[in-house]
Protein backbone atom coordinates (compact mmCIF):
# COMPACT_ATOMS: atom_id res chain seq x y z
CA UNK A 1 0.00 0.00 0.00
CA UNK A 2 1.07 3.63 -0.99
CA UNK A 3 0.70 6.09 2.18
CA UNK A 4 -0.66 9.61 1.24
CA UNK A 5 0.20 12.64 4.01
CA UNK A 6 -2.25 15.17 4.74
CA UNK A 7 -1.05 18.06 6.79
CA UNK A 8 -2.99 21.03 8.13
CA UNK A 9 -1.72 23.19 11.12
CA UNK A 10 -2.76 24.51 14.61
CA UNK A 11 -4.73 27.54 15.47
CA UNK A 12 -2.79 30.91 15.04
CA UNK A 13 -3.11 34.73 15.60
CA UNK A 14 -5.78 34.50 18.35
CA UNK A 15 -7.92 31.78 16.21
CA UNK A 16 -9.46 29.45 18.37
CA UNK A 17 -9.73 26.70 15.28
CA UNK A 18 -7.67 26.17 11.79
CA UNK A 19 -10.12 25.02 9.06
CA UNK A 20 -6.82 23.50 8.06
CA UNK A 21 -6.84 20.65 10.43
CA UNK A 22 -10.66 20.95 10.97
CA UNK A 23 -10.68 19.31 7.06
CA UNK A 24 -7.93 17.18 7.31
CA UNK A 25 -8.88 15.14 11.07
CA UNK A 26 -11.44 14.27 8.77
CA UNK A 27 -9.59 12.05 6.68
CA UNK A 28 -7.88 10.00 9.96
CA UNK A 29 -8.22 5.97 9.14
CA UNK A 30 -9.34 6.45 5.22
CA UNK A 31 -7.84 4.66 2.17
CA UNK A 32 -8.78 5.30 -1.50
CA UNK A 33 -9.47 2.47 -3.14
CA UNK A 34 -8.46 -0.46 -0.92
CA UNK A 35 -4.53 1.05 -2.18
CA UNK A 36 -4.19 4.36 -0.62
CA UNK A 37 -4.09 4.94 3.06
CA UNK A 38 -4.23 8.46 4.36
CA UNK A 39 -2.01 9.66 7.39
CA UNK A 40 -2.69 12.81 8.39
CA UNK A 41 -0.64 15.41 11.32
CA UNK A 42 -0.79 18.87 12.71
CA UNK A 43 1.87 20.46 11.92
CA UNK A 44 2.56 23.46 14.55
CA UNK A 45 2.13 27.23 13.04
CA UNK A 46 6.00 27.91 13.82
CA UNK A 47 9.26 28.89 11.85
CA UNK A 48 11.73 26.05 11.87
CA UNK A 49 9.57 23.76 14.05
CA UNK A 50 6.99 22.74 12.02
CA UNK A 51 9.32 21.56 8.90
CA UNK A 52 11.42 19.92 11.34
CA UNK A 53 7.64 17.86 12.09
CA UNK A 54 7.24 17.52 8.49
CA UNK A 55 10.47 15.90 7.73
CA UNK A 56 9.77 13.69 10.02
CA UNK A 57 6.11 12.82 8.94
CA UNK A 58 7.89 12.22 5.33
CA UNK A 59 10.69 9.99 6.68
CA UNK A 60 8.46 7.74 8.98
CA UNK A 61 5.75 7.04 5.84
CA UNK A 62 7.42 7.40 2.97
CA UNK A 63 4.30 9.11 1.14
CA UNK A 64 4.10 9.07 -2.68
CA UNK A 65 1.37 12.43 -2.23
CA UNK A 66 1.52 14.63 0.34
CA UNK A 67 -1.05 17.77 0.29
CA UNK A 68 -0.14 20.08 2.94
CA UNK A 69 -3.09 22.74 4.22
CA UNK A 70 -3.55 26.08 5.56
CA UNK A 71 -5.82 28.71 6.19
CA UNK A 72 -6.09 31.78 4.20
CA UNK A 73 -8.73 34.03 5.71
CA UNK A 74 -10.37 36.54 3.30
CA UNK A 75 -9.95 34.21 0.83
CA UNK A 76 -13.25 33.27 -1.19
CA UNK A 77 -11.94 29.89 -2.98
CA UNK A 78 -9.62 27.28 -2.24
CA UNK A 79 -6.36 27.82 -3.85
CA UNK A 80 -4.20 25.88 -5.11
CA UNK A 81 -0.98 27.33 -4.88
CA UNK A 82 1.57 27.02 -7.57
CA UNK A 83 4.98 28.42 -6.04
CA UNK A 84 6.94 28.04 -2.92
CA UNK A 85 9.82 30.88 -2.79
CA UNK A 86 12.90 30.91 -0.02
CA UNK A 87 11.88 33.26 1.93
CA UNK A 88 10.53 34.10 5.59
CA UNK A 89 9.24 37.73 5.90
CA UNK A 90 6.52 37.20 8.68
CA UNK A 91 4.24 39.94 9.39
CA UNK A 92 3.19 39.12 12.95
CA UNK A 93 5.11 36.66 15.35
CA UNK A 94 4.24 32.75 14.75
CA UNK A 95 2.93 30.81 17.85
CA UNK A 96 6.50 30.47 19.35
CA UNK A 97 7.41 34.08 19.57
CA UNK A 98 9.30 34.33 16.40
CA UNK A 99 8.95 36.65 13.61
CA UNK A 100 11.70 36.24 10.64
CA UNK A 101 12.44 38.70 8.07
CA UNK A 102 13.87 38.82 5.02
CA UNK A 103 15.57 34.86 6.00
CA UNK A 104 16.30 32.43 3.73
CA UNK A 105 14.41 29.19 4.17
CA UNK A 106 17.39 26.80 2.82
CA UNK A 107 20.92 28.18 2.52
CA UNK A 108 21.45 26.13 -0.20
CA UNK A 109 18.74 25.86 -2.13
CA UNK A 110 16.64 27.72 -5.45
CA UNK A 111 15.17 30.87 -5.18
CA UNK A 112 11.54 28.85 -5.83
CA UNK A 113 9.93 25.46 -6.22
CA UNK A 114 7.20 24.91 -7.95
CA UNK A 115 4.37 22.33 -7.24
CA UNK A 116 4.21 19.00 -8.38
CA UNK A 117 0.35 18.84 -8.36
CA UNK A 118 -1.89 18.63 -11.22
CA UNK A 119 -2.77 22.25 -10.14
CA UNK A 120 -4.75 23.30 -13.13
CA UNK A 121 -6.74 20.24 -13.26
CA UNK A 122 -7.65 20.30 -9.78
CA UNK A 123 -9.13 23.87 -10.30
CA UNK A 124 -11.14 22.37 -13.52
CA UNK A 125 -12.37 19.54 -11.33
CA UNK A 126 -13.46 21.49 -8.12
CA UNK A 127 -15.41 24.13 -10.41
CA UNK A 128 -16.95 21.30 -12.20
CA UNK A 129 -18.44 20.39 -9.11
CA UNK A 130 -19.84 23.97 -7.92
CA UNK A 131 -16.96 24.48 -5.57
CA UNK A 132 -15.13 28.14 -5.39
CA UNK A 133 -11.34 27.40 -6.50
CA UNK A 134 -8.42 28.83 -8.77
CA UNK A 135 -4.79 28.71 -8.78
CA UNK A 136 -2.84 30.68 -6.33
CA UNK A 137 0.33 32.72 -7.77
CA UNK A 138 1.87 33.63 -3.56
CA UNK A 139 1.63 31.48 -0.45
CA UNK A 140 2.88 34.45 1.10
CA UNK A 141 5.85 34.61 3.44
CA UNK A 142 4.49 33.22 6.69
CA UNK A 143 4.69 29.23 7.74
CA UNK A 144 2.23 28.32 5.21
CA UNK A 145 5.03 29.23 2.16
CA UNK A 146 7.81 28.03 4.85
CA UNK A 147 6.02 24.43 5.05
CA UNK A 148 5.37 24.42 1.03
CA UNK A 149 9.38 25.51 0.47
CA UNK A 150 10.43 22.88 2.85
CA UNK A 151 8.15 20.20 1.43
CA UNK A 152 9.24 20.95 -1.83
CA UNK A 153 13.05 20.91 -1.00
CA UNK A 154 12.36 17.45 0.08
CA UNK A 155 10.62 16.33 -2.96
CA UNK A 156 13.39 17.55 -4.72
CA UNK A 157 15.49 15.24 -3.66
CA UNK A 158 13.68 12.16 -2.85
CA UNK A 159 12.18 10.46 -5.80
CA UNK A 160 9.46 8.01 -4.45
CA UNK A 161 7.60 11.61 -3.31
CA UNK A 162 6.35 11.77 -6.94
CA UNK A 163 3.82 14.52 -6.30
CA UNK A 164 3.42 17.22 -3.54
CA UNK A 165 1.91 20.56 -2.75
CA UNK A 166 0.46 23.22 -0.91
CA UNK A 167 -3.52 24.30 -0.90
CA UNK A 168 -4.61 27.59 1.07
CA UNK A 169 -8.67 27.23 2.28
CA UNK A 170 -10.94 30.16 3.17
CA UNK A 171 -12.21 30.85 6.82
CA UNK A 172 -14.99 28.71 8.62
CA UNK A 173 -18.16 30.34 8.63
CA UNK A 174 -17.77 30.05 12.60
CA UNK A 175 -14.48 32.38 12.08
CA UNK A 176 -16.25 34.70 9.54
CA UNK A 177 -18.61 35.85 12.08
CA UNK A 178 -15.76 37.18 14.12
CA UNK A 179 -14.03 38.89 10.77
CA UNK A 180 -17.42 40.50 9.50
CA UNK A 181 -17.19 41.15 5.90
CA UNK A 182 -14.82 37.98 5.06
CA UNK A 183 -15.60 35.05 3.04
CA UNK A 184 -15.82 31.69 4.56
CA UNK A 185 -16.50 27.78 3.25
CA UNK A 186 -18.45 25.14 5.23
CA UNK A 187 -16.70 21.80 6.41
CA UNK A 188 -18.46 19.82 4.46
CA UNK A 189 -17.92 21.74 1.43
CA UNK A 190 -14.01 21.50 2.45
CA UNK A 191 -14.34 18.07 2.98
CA UNK A 192 -15.64 17.27 -0.27
CA UNK A 193 -13.16 19.46 -1.85
CA UNK A 194 -10.46 17.98 -0.51
CA UNK A 195 -11.33 14.38 -1.69
CA UNK A 196 -11.80 15.33 -4.88
CA UNK A 197 -8.59 17.07 -4.48
CA UNK A 198 -6.96 13.70 -3.96
CA UNK A 199 -8.92 11.54 -6.40
CA UNK A 200 -7.84 14.35 -8.88
CA UNK A 201 -4.25 14.12 -8.17
CA UNK A 202 -3.98 9.77 -8.53
CA UNK A 203 -5.95 9.95 -11.71
CA UNK A 204 -4.52 12.95 -13.42
CA UNK A 205 -1.38 11.72 -15.06
CA UNK A 206 -0.76 14.91 -17.02
CA UNK A 207 -1.68 18.77 -15.88
CA UNK A 208 -4.34 20.38 -18.20
CA UNK A 209 -3.95 23.66 -20.15
CA UNK A 210 -6.37 26.36 -18.48
CA UNK A 211 -5.90 30.38 -18.26
CA UNK A 212 -5.67 30.82 -14.66
CA UNK A 213 -3.31 33.94 -14.51
CA UNK A 214 -3.84 37.12 -13.28
CA UNK A 215 -2.83 40.94 -14.91
CA UNK A 216 -1.29 42.08 -11.51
Amino acid sequence: MTPILLTGFAPFDHETMNPSWEVVRRFQHRVIDEEYPIQIAQLPCEFGTANANLVQLLQQHQPSLVICIGQAGGRPEISIERVAINVDDARIPDNAGQQPIDQTIALNGPAAYFSTLPIKAIVKHLRDQGIPANVSQSAGTYVCNHVFYGLMHYANTHPTLKRAGFIHIPYLPEQACLHPGTASMSLDTLENALWQILQTCLEQEKDIRLSTGTIC
